[in-house]
């Protein structure tokens, strides 16, 4: 692999600002990723609701053994943070580490097997991840788009990710009683009745001092549209962000975690969205020979934040995390770690080169297991 070349083209594509704001830019990002295909694949093209992603393949290819997955979209940032900068073995910038890099060597590995391969693979670009996926990778899956086995290149310093928690994001609501401040007693203060609420949720499940795989709850704003410091507040809301594995049936869908939070609360709940958790068989054929292909590095992780994985374990098909090292992810100091690039990109050829050319046959990537309880 040409790293300094790679080098080069990743902080030509860490400088596009490409954030869900500005659509523009996204295009952008997307049309250079695409330009570094080249000619004789097929680009299937998609849109919903503004978002733009793609999926590349060869000619005459419909379903596919492995689906190597990118998201191009970044979290704001400075101004500053658009312009790279290598220092020793790191690569600073916005999206260096989640993913511009990673999705810039799946798409040097796609171009260079995906015509040699006994079986079809596809490249699928998207731009909304960073805001929930639903208009990008979940899109693509609502129009057909199946594998027997996504590797999704979100950073994990080369070990496989197969499972991940699921998220809510979730607003309680309560109505109450307007009154005068200085004669509390003839209203209902609205404000009061959420933050109870809310304390009812942390008691269940309170704030964790270090690393837990459990459900977790954080609240992350309590409002109200009162604006005068001498009147009890008529009407209030709180957020919750809600991150939860597998085993906890209480969060399985929309409907379950509505029914769980009103019992809990006894107030208004409303879910503004709801992914589900990823999981993938770790006794898997394809998830074993990736971690044979990563080396002593790729051992198995548990990540807690949520990706598009979800997506596809949604729809029963086996996906992993699998991407190269750095840190800082979202934040001032993001960086790749450039000595895990070339071996990133050996071990996603060594695992595609490794696979069974025979296809379709026990490869639908359809109803996959679940993940025990």
């Amino acid at each position: 692999m040409d790293q300094e070349g790679l080098v080069e083209r990743a902080k030509r594509l860490i400088a596009i600002p490409s954030t869900a704001e500005r659509p523009d830019e996204l295009a952008r990002a997307l049309d250079f990723v695409l330009g570094e295909l080249g000619p004789g694949f097929t680009q299937r093209r998609f849109e919903s609701n503004g978002k733009l992603s793609a999926l590349v393949h060869p000619p005459g290819a419909e379903e596919f053994r492995v689906i190597l997955n990118a998201h191009l979209d970044v979290v704001p940032a400075a101004p500053e943070q658009f312009v790279p900068r290598v220092e020793g073995d790191r690569l600073y910038g916005r999206g260096a580490q989640d993913m511009k890099v990673a999705a810039l060597i799946m798409a040097d590995v796609f171009r260079e097997l995906a015509p040699r391969l006994d079986f079809p693979i596809a490249l699928q670009l998207v731009t909304d991840e960073e805001v929930g996926g639903a208009d990008g990778t979940a899109h693509q899956i609502a129009q057909g788009v199946r594998a027997a086995f996504v590797v999704i290149g979100e950073q994990s310093r080369l070990r496989i990710v197969n499972e991940s928690r699921g998220l809510a994001h979730v607003r309680l609501t309560a109505k109450g009683r307007a009154a005068h401040a200085a004669y509390p007693w003839l209203g209902d203060n609205a404000l009061v009745t959420v933050m109870n609420a809310a304390n009812e949720v942390l008691k269940r499940y309170p704030i964790p001092g270090d690393e837990v795989w459990r459900t977790t709850v954080n609240v992350a704003r309590i409002d109200t549209p009162n604006t005068a410091v001498n009147q009890v507040p008529a009407e209030a809301s709180a957020w919750l962000d809600i991150r939860f594995p597998a085993e906890d049936e209480d969060w399985q869908d929309a409907e379950r975690v509505k029914a769980h939070l009103e019992s809990i609360t006894g107030v208004n709940v409303q879910v503004e969205s709801h992914g589900h958790p990823h999981y993938a068989d770790p006794e898997s054929a394809d998830v074993k020979l990736l971690q044979k292909a990563a080396g002593p590095a790729g051992t198995l992780l548990a990540k807690h934040g949520a990706a598009d994985g979800r997506h596809y374990s949604a729809v029963g098909v086996d996906a992993v995390i699998f991407g190269p090292g750095g840190d800082g992810q979202h934040g001032a100091s993001e960086y790749a770690d450039l000595t895990t690039l070339t071996p990133y990109g050996k071990a996603l050829r060594a695992f595609l080169t490794g696979l069974s050319p025979r296809w379709p046959a026990g490869a639908s990537g359809r109803g996959g297991p679940a993940r025990p309880g």
